[in-house]
């Protein structure tokens, strides 16, 4: 799959919206790749999942692990697609955890699977979870990675682990102290799953 097949994907489902948004990094952006709109469709997950898994066939994993709730279906589709057990992991008061008795064992090898990379901090954390559990993380992947040349560095990876994905696009993120859009009064939106149960912010 090339990446221009990757953006048919998100411009037929309308996955790619335009506004002011509030990522789950933290930062602001004035675009966002709502996966969700992709995913919904058995099919396209199914074919993304196994373009996804072509990248990282070669990791050698035992289990496929994502956080909760973006990476959810695509972690499942790469499971499938890997023949891998496929698991997530939840924010429980702020911090990722396993729970409905999922799980690692000690030495199992790991991939972290998102469906959207901007700051790679929830991969970050979910790997210190791995690691804490005793297990073995091998490499990272999504299916669309947007930190920019500028956050990735020249090897593109992720705590000195590969980094794969399916697309790469730099879209404009801002801190939201430095946001043109907030100065603006442009209205806020918070489409992501990590400020579920936050008040809403103001724009």
């Amino acid at each position: 799959m090339t990446p221009e097949d990757v953006k048919r994907h998100f411009e037929e489902t309308g996955a790619l919206l335009t506004g002011h948004f509030k990522l789950s990094s933290g930062l602001h952006s004035d675009a966002y790749l709502q996966c969700a709109k992709v995913l919904q469709w058995p099919g396209r997950a199914g074919a993304l999942g196994a373009a996804l898994a072509g990248k990282l066939r070669d990791a050698g994993a035992d289990v496929v692990v994502s956080p909760a709730m973006g990476g959810i279906v695509i972690g499942q589709e790469v499971g499938r697609a890997l023949d891998r057990r496929a698991i997530f992991a939840e924010r429980v008061e702020g911090a990722f955890t396993f729970r409905r008795g999922l799980g690692l064992q000690a030495g199992e090898r790991v991939v972290v699977v998102e469906d959207v990379v901007t700051t790679a901090k929830s991969t970050r954390e979910v790997l210190d979870l791995v690691r804490s559990l005793g297990a073995v993380p091998v490499a990272c992947a999504a299916i669309v990675d947007r930190r920019g040349a500028g956050k990735k560095g020249p090897d593109g990876k992720v705590d000195g682990l590969p980094f794969r994905s399916l697309l790469e696009i730099e879209v404009a993120a801002w801190p939201a102290e430095e946001c043109p859009l907030c100065r603006s009064g442009v209205t806020l939106v918070t489409p992501g799953s990590r400020f579920l149960g936050t008040p809403p912010p103001s724009a």
